[in-house]
């Protein structure tokens, strides 16, 4: 049976290649972005291939940007089934230069050399805002009609770091361990209205966030990004293509009594001790 899924964070490589994914099971598809052309553009793609999809522009961070962006959804497809809360992203000022602090640091005056001691609280505030409250503010619009109606569900996306934080982004860190706390605490309030909250746990994937952090100009692997594959044991970075299935799974009936997890979708990064 075909449903309306609304996926926020749309306009981006994984989120568009599950948009893609859930399109082709025949389900109607609004793509919510801050960036409209790329909702759009990403829309346009999943309509050629043959599917049903509408690109809205919305701000996760706004109430009302939210409501509008339903209102659209609602004109053009109904009432929302399934709730993919895929917007998210770290920035610069909540990242510090070195994975370790050294006492030489305190006296770096390099331009743009920042230790703990530097990150800008609206750095964090901002990081933080994007990923936690960029998932309960959509899931406080598009999930109240989900209430007592049979076959709905959301998906949030955290990351493997929420169970053990990366080195340099604490910001990014704590915020997806938000996000995970946050899916186990909603799939429990609402557990007696037919609504169940899962989230995936991607580890690394190379997007257009990431891409100059973990890759050089000539596709080669920057230190951090050896360091990545060294302690991946599948030895890769993921495929966009690689989250489809846990997706469906979650989405489809088959997990029918599935309801609280976070599912790591790393390759074993997660697992592996370095040892």
């Amino acid at each position: 049976m075909s449903k309306t899924i609304v996926i926020t964070g749309a306009g981006g490589v994984l989120c568009g290649a599950l948009a893609k994914a859930l399109a082709k099971q025949g389900n109607k598809i609004a793509l919510l972005d801050l960036n409209k052309d790329a909702a759009i553009q990403m829309a346009d793609e999943i309509n050629k291939d043959g599917g049903d999809a509408v690109g809205v522009e919305a701000n996760v961070l706004e109430k009302e940007s939210l409501v509008n962006a339903k209102d659209e959804v609602e004109k053009a497809f109904g009432k929302c089934d399934i709730l993919i809360n895929g917007a998210g992203g770290n920035h610069p000022l909540g990242t510090t230069s070195n994975p370790f602090l050294e006492a030489q640091d305190l006296i770096n005056k390099n331009e743009g050399f920042k230790t703990f001691f530097d990150l800008d609280p609206k750095g964090i505030q901002f990081v933080f805002n994007l990923n936690f409250i960029g998932t309960l503010l959509p899931t406080q619009i598009f999930a109240e009609d989900m209430v007592g109606r049979e076959g709905c569900s959301i998906l949030n996306i955290s990351s493997m770091n929420a169970f053990t934080p990366l080195t340099k982004i604490p910001a990014y860190s704590g915020a997806k361990a938000a996000v995970s706390n946050f899916t186990q605490w909603l799939a429990v309030h609402f557990s007696k209205v037919g609504i169940r909250v899962n989230a995936l746990a991607p580890g690394f994937f190379l997007t257009e966030q990431n891409r100059t952090l973990l890759t050089n100009s000539d596709g080669s692997l920057t230190p951090r990004g050896n360091q990545i594959i060294d302690q991946t044991p599948m030895g890769k970075f993921g495929e966009p293509e690689d989250l489809v299935g846990t997706t469906l799974w979650l989405c489809g009936e088959g997990a029918s009594f599935v309801t609280g997890v976070v599912v790591p979708i790393d390759g074993g990064f997660s697992a592996y001790s370095g040892v």
